[in-house]
């Protein structure tokens, strides 16, 4: 394991007002994480933002209504993502709840179209004779200036839901509900695409309601948060309290058995017990399942595994994205090699290397290269973009992943503001963004990606870090502890799970299953043995039985031949 600063979260002075029916565990976890009072922890329908406050979400209500009073064909233009996916299938299901009757997807292709709506994914649908009268995007739209010029010009309507960064211009749409939009006073600027079109429906609910128009018995909106919780936690948005909310009822509902069926089966293939089950798994089991779809081909089959009604339906496709995604897994660790040997070529140690690193290799997928950057990202600790070619020969497509403290989308408007044009087209968020280049720009591209990190981070920012909530008292390491963790969240992007550290004896350790690091632990200061696990450290690890160790570990219940017993999962350890 690569060196790690090994920080502690900073603890508020006074704790004063609130939370005092909580153990003091919890109080002291959620303070850290700028809770301040009892209502922040209440996760009721009720406390969610007001979908009125989204600008345009009148002029989108209204085009709605009346495709559904006039029975209009829509169509909906989703992502291939997860969050695309979710979106996609909360706005089929919740507009024909509402009583559209006339209403399709269409998701673009990542090889073919490229991202979001395109003047070529209208021109075919023209050429196809599928022009729809309401074109509804989801997850997508914002920068869609020529998609949607052309949709218009062809006499298609087109609502933009969407929660993507605006650039300097937005699209001409007729409606456009994105609350990271200039001027839009909505509170949470941090939800999902899938979010975003909640919100929509649940306005087009109260409009139809209001009017008289609402189909009976009425419609249970509630039903669709399972594929909100899904989509907000698997697109890493940051979790506050209104994704929350969001989160902690779809999972209520998951656990109840109340899912859709595609979730349910997608848990079901990968050996997880939905009534058990937390954020963490919807991220790292169900997510990466649903993205496989997208990654390596069409992001349809997703879809249609999120909105089948069949049990056996869910299942069968649920088969299909666990093969896509043990093929992905693969392709990979192939990628993530060939990553490896590049960075050596660029230099022996990370001071040598790039402080923006911008790497590409002809054989890699465009789709698994957001997943190769996310892991030369965690192991270099810089900003990294991987490219692979795109399918005309001449243009590559990257996909960014950031640091802590590195806005990635304002680095590359940086780059677009001092080499106009090299970028053919970008765009993301603080943490996430793609962009497309012509190949023979690649070396310009990269040493002005580099300047412009440069021109933002300092030495230490590319120091490696992590934060932890500090010890747990030899009271606190229990199974109790990690039952009650577990119990309290949602964790997530920006409401971390919590993480603890400590000085412990390493009794024994030994390498299973080629990777991962068996553990047997006992504090230093006192308390009983207790069994851990770092997962794929490789077979080369130090004797640590010989110093002891500080380890940043989480509490976990290891349940194995009918017994429970605790067990630490080990995120780091470093001898003492």
């Amino acid at each position: 394991m690569a060196s790690k600063k090994i920080l502690r979260r900073p603890q508020p002075e006074s704790l004063a007002g609130w939370g005092q029916k909580l153990p003091p565990l919890l109080r002291r976890l959620y303070a850290a994480r700028g809770v301040t009072s009892d209502e922040q922890l209440s996760y009721t329908l009720k406390h969610l933002a007001s979908p009125m406050s989204l600008q345009g979400i009148d002029r989108a209500v209204e085009l709605l209504a009346e495709a559904i009073g006039q029975q209009e064909r829509v169509l909906v233009l989703g992502d291939f993502d997860a969050d695309g996916a979710t979106s996609t299938a909360v706005a089929m299901l919740g507009l024909s709840m509402l009583g559209l009757q006339s209403i399709d997807f269409r998701v673009p292709s990542r090889f073919a179209d490229g991202y979001g709506l395109t003047p070529g994914i209208i021109e075919r649908l023209r050429d196809e004779g599928e022009l729809p009268d309401l074109m509804v995007t989801v997850d997508n739209g914002i920068s869609a200036i020529e998609g949607v010029r052309v949709a218009r010009e062809l006499g298609v309507k087109v609502v933009v839901t969407d929660h993507h960064l605006a650039g300097e211009e937005l699209p001409d749409a007729d409606a456009i509900v994105n609350p990271n939009q200039p001027g839009c006073p909505f509170l949470s600027k941090n939800a999902a695409g899938v979010g975003v079109m909640f919100y929509v429906l649940t306005a087009l609910r109260k409009h139809l309601r209001e009017t008289g128009r609402l189909p009976q018995p009425e419609p249970n909106l509630g039903s669709l948060l399972d594929l909100v919780a899904l989509g907000t936690v698997a697109d890493v948005v940051p979790l506050d309290h209104n994704n929350r909310i969001f989160v902690e009822q779809g999972l209520r509902r998951i656990r109840q058995g109340e899912a859709r069926p595609g979730i349910l089966a997608l848990l079901e293939v990968a050996g997880r017990d939905h009534t058990a089950i937390s954020s963490t798994d919807l991220g790292f089991v169900v997510g990466p399942r649903l993205n496989a779809a997208g990654r390596l081909d069409d992001m349809s089959i997703g879809i249609a595994c999120l909105l089948a009604d069949s049990p056996d339906e869910a299942r069968r496709l649920a088969r299909e994205l666990d093969t896509f995604n043990r093929e992905r897994r693969t392709i990979e660790k192939d990628m993530k090699a060939q990553a490896q040997d590049l960075l050596a070529s660029m230099s022996l140690d990370l001071e040598g290397l790039p402080w923006g690193l911008a790497l590409f290799d002809l054989d890699w997928h465009q789709g698994v290269i957001g997943i190769l950057a996310a892991r030369i990202r965690e192991q270099t600790h810089r900003p990294t973009i991987a490219f692979a070619p795109d399918d005309n020969g001449e243009d590559i497509k990257g996909s960014a992943r950031s640091i802590p403290g590195l806005h990635i989308r304002d680095v590359l408007a940086a780059v677009d503001s001092r080499h106009p044009g090299m970028m053919k087209k970008f765009g993301g968020h603080a943490m996430a963004a793609g962009m497309t280049l012509a190949k023979a720009d690649l070396d310009a591209f990269s040493a002005a990606f580099d300047q412009a990190v440069r021109d933002t981070l300092c030495a230490e920012d590319l120091e490696a870090a992590i934060t932890t909530d500090g010890p747990l008292g030899p009271d606190e390491l229990s199974l109790d502890t990690a039952a009650l963790l577990k119990r309290a969240g949602p964790w997530g992007q920006h409401f971390p799970e919590p993480l603890f550290d400590g000085e412990f004896r390493v009794v024994s350790q030994r390498i299973v299953g080629e990777n991962h690091l068996k553990l047997v632990l006992q504090p230093v200061d006192g308390g009983g043995i207790v069994d851990g696990i770092a997962f794929n450290t490789g077979p080369e690890v130090p004797d640590y039985t010989r110093t002891g160790a500080r380890v940043v570990y989480k509490p976990d219940a290891n349940t194995f031949r009918g017994r429970t017993n605790l067990q630490l999962l080990v995120d780091y350890l470093e001898p003492l």
